[in-house]
C-alpha cells in the first residue's frame, strides 16, 4: 500500500510538453529520497484542462499543480512527497481563488463525465485498473444474465444516438444488424478523427481504451458478430500503442478471444491503421480502406448494417459512442435518459479551442448553452475581447454567431441554426477574427481532402475556393455571391457522400450571419478585422512617430522611408504586409487599415 498516489497527464498535450521526463525526473527523485516504497508515480491519460499542462494531481490530497516543469520536480518530492508542505507557487490558481484540487475548478463544475469518467484517472496501460472501476463488468452481466434483445432495448431506452456526426440511434443501429442473418458479421470502431482542432476520441483511446474494447465486445454479442475491428489514425501513435497493449491484455485476461466468461461467445479485436484521409471518416471509405483498398465512399443503400465489410453485415460507431455504452449497462438506460434534452439524451465531449482561456476536453449534459461553455467552462475570451463566432462540427458543420449565444447544444438545435454537432470540435472565435477567413480555411481543408471520386466534391470544392479567394483579394462582384449559394446548393444534392454534401456548409453560415463582412470585402475592399492582407492598407500615424526608425530598419521590402526624429512614412507600392513595423514600433503609431 502507497501513502501518495501522483498521478501525471500522459495524455498528448501533456507529452509534447515534456510529461514522460516528468515522470523519468519523479521516479529518479523519488527513488533519491527513499520514497519508492511509499509512492507511486501513475501516468494516465488526459486531465482535460489542456492549456496549463504538464498536470500532476497528488492523492489522497488532490493537490493539483499545473504547468509543472522537470526543475520543479525536486521542489515537489522534497517539499510534499517527504515533508508534506504544498508547494503553493505550482498549484493551480483559478482566476485568483487559489483552488486545491481539480474538481474545485470552475472548469470542472459544470461538467459530467461517462465517456471520459477514467481518463486522468487510471494508468491506461494497466486493465487490472480499469477492472477496479467496474471494467468488463457490463460485458460479464451482458453475457451471463442479458439476451440481445434486452441489452438492444437497453440501449434505445437510453436514448444514445451516435457521437460521431450524425447523431442516428445506436441500438436502432444495432438493432438493423442483429436482425439480418448472415454466416459473418462485423464490428467496427471509426477512431479516424480527422476534423481540425478535433481530439476526443483520441483522448478516450489514450486514457481508457478497455472502455471502447468492452463495449464492441457487447455489441459483438449483440449482433453475433466474432472479429472487430478499431481504424484509428497512424499520426495517433500514443493511442495506437495504448491500443495494442489493452488488446494484448484482454486476450491474457480471457476478456477477448475465445470462449469469453465460459459462455462460448467468441470476440477477438484487430487494429487497422488509417493514413491520414479525411474522407476515410466516412464509414464507406473506412470499411473500404479496412479492405486494403483505396479509401473512397460508396453509395448507400444498402447500409453497412446490410452490407457493409466485405459485404457482410457490419455496424460501426465512432470511440466516445462506444465508451457510454458499458455504463450504460450498468445503470440503466433510465440513469442515461435522464441527463440531456428530450431528443438528445447524455453527454457530449468537445475539444474546445481558438480563442478561449481554457482550452481542453470537456464533457457536458446535452442541453448545456454554448454560453455556459465558453464563458464559465472555458474561462471566457483572452485579452477582454468580445465573443464573435463559434465552428462546431469542422469542415463539415457550420458557424454559430452571437445571436445563438444562449442556445441550448444538442443534435436538434444546432441543425436548426445551420450548424452540426459533428464529433465534437468546438472552435471559438473573437472579435478580432475574419468570418470569410475562416470559411476559406475550411474550405482548403477540404479542397486538400477531396478524394475525388465525385464531381461535385471535387470540383465544386474549388471552385468555391477560388470564388473566396477572389473575395479576399477584392477582386470579387456582388454576383459571386450567388454563385456561391448556387454551387453549394448544387454539391449538397449531388454529392456522393457527406462529406462532400456539407462541405459548403461553413461558407454559407459565415454567409447567413456575417454577409455584412463579406459585403464589406466586395463593395468596401476593406477587411473589417484586418486579416485579409490583399484588403490591408499599413499607415504611420505622424503624431505618435518619433522617428526612432525602427521600422525602417526591419522592413524587409525596404518600403519606409523618413529622416531620423521625423515622422516616417509606408509606400504602399513596395509594402508586402507582413506586419514585422507593427512588431518592432515601440510606440503604437503603426495601424492596419
Amino acid at each position: 500500500m502507497y501513502r501518495s498516489h501522483v498521478l501525471v497527464c500522459g495524455g498528448t498535450g501533456c507529452t509534447s510538453s515534456g510529461s514522460a521526463k516528468i515522470m523519468e525526473k519523479l521516479n529518479e527523485e523519488i527513488k533519491k529520497n527513499d520514497l519508492a516504497e511509499e509512492v507511486c508515480v501513475v501516468q494516465t491519460g488526459c486531465h482535460g484542462l489542456c492549456s496549463v499542462g504538464p498536470i500532476m494531481i497528488v492523492y489522497p490530497e488532490g493537490t493539483f499543480y499545473s504547468m509543472v516543469k522537470e526543475e520543479d520536480v525536486p521542489e515537489i518530492v522534497s517539499e510534499h512527497l517527504l515533508k508534506g508542505r504544498i508547494v503553493e507557487r505550482l498549484v493551480y490558481d483559478d482566476k485568483g481563488k487559489g483552488v486545491k484540487s481539480l474538481g474545485e475548478t470552475d472548469f470542472y463544475k459544470k461538467q459530467k463525465r461517462i465517456a471520459l469518467r477514467n481518463c486522468g484517472v487510471i494508468n491506461p496501460e494497466d486493465i487490472d485498473e480499469y477492472i477496479g472501476r467496474d471494467g468488463y463488468q457490463a460485458l460479464g452481466k451482458v453475457l451471463k444474465e442479458m439476451t440481445p434483445d434486452e441489452v438492444v432495448k437497453c440501449i434505445l431506452d437510453s436514448g444514445l444516438r451516435g457521437r460521431g456526426g450524425g447523431g442516428f440511434p445506436t441500438g436502432r443501429k444495432w438493432q438493423l444488424a442483429m436482425g439480418n442473418a448472415a454466416d459473418q458479421k462485423y464490428v467496427c470502431c471509426n477512431a479516424d478523427e480527422g476534423d481540425p482542432g478535433a481530439f476526443m476520441d483520441r483522448s478516450v483511446l489514450e486514457g481508457d481504451p478497455h472502455a471502447v474494447l468492452e463495449a464492441m465486445a457487447i455489441a459483438g454479442y449483440v449482433i453475433g458478430a466474432n472479429q472487430g475491428y478499431i481504424y484509428v489514425r497512424a499520426e495517433y501513435p500514443i493511442a495506437v500503442d495504448r491500443l495494442n497493449i489493452a488488446i494484448k491484455q484482454a486476450r491474457d485476461y480471457g476478456l477477448l478471444g475465445k470462449n469469453i466468461f465460459d459462455t462460448g461467445f467468441d470476440f477477438d479485436i484487430d487494429i487497422r491503421l488509417g493514413a491520414g484521409a479525411f474522407v476515410c471518416g466516412e464509414e464507406t471509405a473506412l470499411m473500404t480502406s479496412i479492405e486494403g483498398n483505396r479509401g473512397e465512399p460508396h453509395p448507400r443503400p444498402p447500409f453497412p448494417a446490410v452490407k457493409g465489410l466485405w459485404e457482410k453485415p457490419t455496424i460501426l460507431n465512432n470511440v466516445e459512442t462506444y465508451a457510454n455504452v458499458p455504463q450504460i449497462i450498468l445503470n440503466g438506460a433510465e440513469w442515461f435518459a435522464s441527463m440531456g434534452t428530450e431528443k438528445s439524451k447524455g453527454t457530449k465531449v468537445f475539444a474546445l479551442g481558438g480563442k478561449v482561456n481554457n482550452v481542453g476536453l470537456v464533457e457536458i449534459p446535452m442541453g448545456t448553452t454554448l454560453r455556459e461553455i465558453v464563458e464559465e467552462i472555458g474561462g471566457g475570451i483572452p485579452n477582454g475581447k468580445k465573443f464573435k463566432a463559434a465552428q462546431t462540427g469542422g469542415p463539415s458543420g457550420g458557424c454559430i454567431s452571437a445571436d445563438n449565444y444562449d442556445i441550448p447544444i444538442d443534435y436538434d438545435n444546432l441543425v436548426a441554426i445551420g450548424s452540426m454537432m459533428g464529433s465534437g470540435g468546438l472552435i471559438v472565435m473573437d472579435e478580432d477574427t475574419c468570418m470569410v477567413d475562416i470559411a476559406k480555411f475550411f474550405l482548403e481543408f477540404t479542397v486538400d481532402e477531396s478524394c475525388g471520386k465525385c464531381t461535385p466534391c471535387r470540383v465544386g470544392t474549388t471552385r468555391l475556393l477560388e470564388l473566396l479567394n477572389k473575395i479576399t483579394e477584392g477582386k470579387a462582384t456582388m454576383e459571386d455571391l450567388d454563385k456561391i449559394e448556387e454551387l453549394a446548393s448544387y454539391m449538397k444534392q449531388n454529392a456522393l457522400c457527406a462529406l462532400g454534401q456539407t462541405a459548403a456548409n461553413p461558407v454559407l453560415s459565415t454567409l447567413k450571419n456575417f454577409r455584412d463582412e463579406y459585403i464589406a470585402h466586395i463593395v468596401d475592399k476593406k477587411c473589417p478585422a484586418g486579416v485579409c492582407k490583399s484588403l490591408l492598407t499599413y499607415v504611420i500615424d505622424p503624431e505618435k512617430c518619433k522617428g526612432c526608425r525602427m521600422c525602417a530598419k526591419n522592413c524587409p521590402a525596404n518600403a519606409i522611408s523618413g529622416e531620423r526624429k521625423e515622422p516616417h512614412e509606408i509606400d504602399p507600392n513596395k509594402c508586402i504586409k507582413c506586419g514585422v513595423c507593427m512588431t518592432k514600433c515601440k510606440f503604437d503609431a503603426i495601424e492596419k487599415k
